[in-house]
Order: C-alpha cells, then structure tokens, then sequence
C-alpha cells in the first residue's frame, strides 16, 4: 500500500500571470490521484482544502493522518466528502459500513476515528474521490444515493452547454460545516462546462474531470477574467481553482466533472459572473 502527501503553496494572480505551462501545470494540475492499492492525497494552501483519490484493489486501504495535519487521526478537526467513480465498493466508518455504487457520495462528519476503503470486485475497482476540510462542528455521516441529489438542467445544444448538475453533498441535502461537493454530466454533443464562467471570491474550489474517452482531452480555463490561463487534462485528473480564479473547461468530447468547494459561504449561488465577451 501507498500512502502519498503532498503539499500545494497558495499562488497570487500577480506570480501567475509569469507561469509557463510546465509551471502552471505543477502548481494547479493533480494527475496521478487513482493508483491500484494507493491513497494519493494533496494539501492545498487554499482553504487548507485537501484533495485526494483511493483505489483499494487488492485489500483494504485505511486513510491516515500526516504529519502536516498535526493530529492523531485525519478527521479530528476535518469533514470529509467522497464520491465513488469506479467499481461497487464501501466505506467503513468507526464500525459503520456504507455502500458506495458509481457515482453515490457519502459525507463523514468531524471526530471519527478510522475510515477503511473497500472494493467489491478486484477486477473492476472502486475509485474513490476525496475533498476534505477544516470542520468546526460534527455533522452526521450521511449517504447521497444518485436519487438523493438535487437534479438541474442547465445549458442548451444550440450553445455547446447542455448538462445536467447533481448536487450531492450540499447543505440543502446534508448539513456540512464547509465541503461543498457535486457532479455536472455533459450531454453528447456538448462539451463547454461553466460557462458564462464566474468567480467566488470567498471560497476556492477544485475541479475533477472524468468519463473522458481515451483518445480525448478537456482544456481546462482558470485565472483572471481578464488574464486566462488553459490546462489541458485527461480522465481522473483534477485541478486546483483559487478564489480570484475563473474554472471553466471545454472538451473534444462530453464528459463529466466533479465541482468540490470550500471557504467561508454555503450558498451555492454566490458567484460573480463573467460576461463571455469580455473574458480574455
């Protein structure tokens, strides 16, 4: 088993706009966050948000706290979202077993002492997406089956957008202290995420892109509005979106994202949006 942690710096739009690609990409790109038997965490400067993967494919995998988190376990001052991408598999929490099929979350609340990651099927094994963040309350674990999400259409074809947002670890569902997490599914034909695009500027918020084919890509924009950036990405790799920055992606293919956010505001609609005209 491997356990991998590593640490991301906070980055201002003044040092980005002087980023190269190689640059930009070690400071924002996450590529390698699903390893068989692994657990591949990364800390973030912003909002000490934490994003990590966990595919336990031949036993069991335990999260662990880390030295940079100074605590005995890693959920004694954090909450936790996960979202499953692969295979059936469950989560074991202090004793509680919760099933996890494609695409359902469960949100684990602060204190809990021993989170243990399962597969049911070696062959095809669960992927388990992590976000993290300082909690200052306990909230109840709680499963998000795909039929507990808040559903919206949004888009349209004639514009590219056409998608369909799950909200599953959002106050609205399950109480949170900061984590905030969903899913956005693009319908065939479609390949432009986020867009008019918008900036929050009071919590920060990464991107995890999956379900893109093999042979495929998204380009993902961040920054300013008027000083974007792109990062090309492939499937089951994730992005780190600062406050000041835009997060939007198009692809040569549809595909689906997981938003996770984290800060100081809960409500989902705190966003300024960018006018499409003036993005430069």
């Amino acid at each position: 088993m491997k356990n991998n942690f590593n640490v991301r710096y906070a980055a201002s739009p003044k040092e980005v706009k002087s980023f190269d690609t190689v640059r930009l990409r070690e400071e924002f790109l996450i590529e390698n966050l699903m390893e068989n038997n692994s657990i591949n965490l990364v800390y973030t400067h912003y909002d000490r948000f934490i994003v990590g993967g966990v595919v336990p494919t031949d036993f069991s995998l335990k999260l662990e706290t880390f030295e940079a988190l100074k605590s005995d376990c890693f959920l004694d001052r954090r909450e936790l979202g996960i979202i499953n991408v692969g295979g059936s598999g469950s989560v074991l929490v202090d004793g509680e077993l919760f099933e996890l099929d494609y695409k359902e979350a469960l949100y684990v609340g602060r204190s809990h002492q021993e989170v243990i990651f399962d597969s049911d099927d070696a062959t095809n094994p669960a992927k388990f997406y992590l976000n993290s963040a300082p909690a200052h309350k306990v909230f109840p674990t709680k499963k998000i089956s795909k039929n507990d999400a808040e559903v919206v259409e949004l888009g349209s074809m004639e514009t590219a957008n056409a998608r369909t947002i799950k909200k599953l670890i959002v106050n609205s569902v399950a109480e949170t202290c900061q984590v905030q997490m969903g899913m956005t599914e693009l319908k065939s034909g479609s390949v432009w995420n986020t867009m008019p695009a918008h900036v929050h500027d009071r919590r920060m918020e990464v991107y995890f892109y999956f379900e893109i084919p093999e042979d495929q890509a998204v380009c993902h924009f961040m920054g300013e509005p008027q000083e974007t950036r792109h990062i090309w990405m492939g499937n089951n790799q994730a992005v780190i979106s600062p406050p000041w920055s835009i997060h939007s992606g198009s692809g040569t293919s549809n595909y689906t994202f997981i938003w996770g956010m984290a800060g100081e505001n809960l409500d989902y609609g705190d966003m300024d949006f960018c006018k499409i005209n003036e993005l430069k």
